[in-house]
């Protein structure tokens, strides 16, 4: 079932395009990666697909719902949002907990079921037993976690992870790979996924978008639907 899907799309600042004739497909239940160079506008193509942009010309669409007929959740952490100082406030527990309130209703009491679900968030992750540490004075990949868990908690159809690895050390980044893999063929979620660690990630992936230079400038969009194919060949 297609979920995502982005037509012929161009995009830049001021007056200068930087994303040029962008096409894609993202369909249920697949664990999809981004890759490119550095400065390659992954970041910016993927708030453009989630509609936090506007394209300049091109499409975009977004199912409204998911593959049971419910109405589709969409889970984005964005890059450095774990980026909390020492003095940040609040425990592990308050933080994937203020996930759980509706927009417009912070005061709504929690029931157990949400408590339940920010427990298995954590859990899914590894820092059920950190519940009660300041979220500043964990290291960066144990924030990068807990902001996955804020997002897990909620249930979400697709995650989409703006380079979600960084601070992790590789044997990390192993556990997280795997993780986000039994969440796609498990929990039946669609993962997207910005990333540098192409080789490590490969063989969990079953589509590969990388954005690379295009002959008259901006970045243009290659993707490959079979990760044993060879990168430098456009299917």
């Amino acid at each position: 079932m297609e979920l995502i899907s982005l037509k012929d799309v161009v995009f830049g600042y001021q007056h200068t395009p930087i994303l040029k004739d962008v096409s894609f497909t993202i369909d249920s239940g697949e664990f999809v990666g981004v890759t490119g160079p550095n400065g390659a506008s992954k970041s910016t193509m993927l708030r453009l697909m989630l509609g936090l942009l506007k394209p300049w010309r091109g499409t975009i669409l977004i199912n409204k719902t998911n593959h049971e007929g419910k109405k589709l959740k969409i889970g984005y952490v964005p890059q450095q949002i774990a980026s909390f100082n020492t003095g940040f406030p609040s425990t592990v527990l308050e933080l994937v907990r203020s996930g759980q309130y509706e927009k417009g209703n912070w005061f709504k009491r929690l029931t157990v079921k949400h408590h339940q679900k920010v427990e298995d968030a954590l859990k899914m992750v590894d820092m059920w037993e950190f519940k009660h540490h300041k979220i500043g004075d964990l290291s960066g990949g144990q924030k990068q976690k807990v902001c996955i868990a804020r997002v897990l908690a909620s249930d979400p159809d697709v995650l989409v992870l703006d380079e979600p690895t960084t601070g992790m050390d590789v044997e990390s980044r192993q556990a997280f790979y795997q993780f986000m893999d039994h969440q796609v063929k498990r929990h039946g979620r669609t993962v997207v996924m910005v990333t540098h660690e192409q080789d490590e990630v490969e063989k969990y992936l079953t589509k590969i978008i990388r954005l690379e230079r295009g002959e008259k400038g901006g970045w243009k969009c290659l993707t490959w639907n079979s990760c044993s194919a060879h990168f430098g060949q456009e299917v």
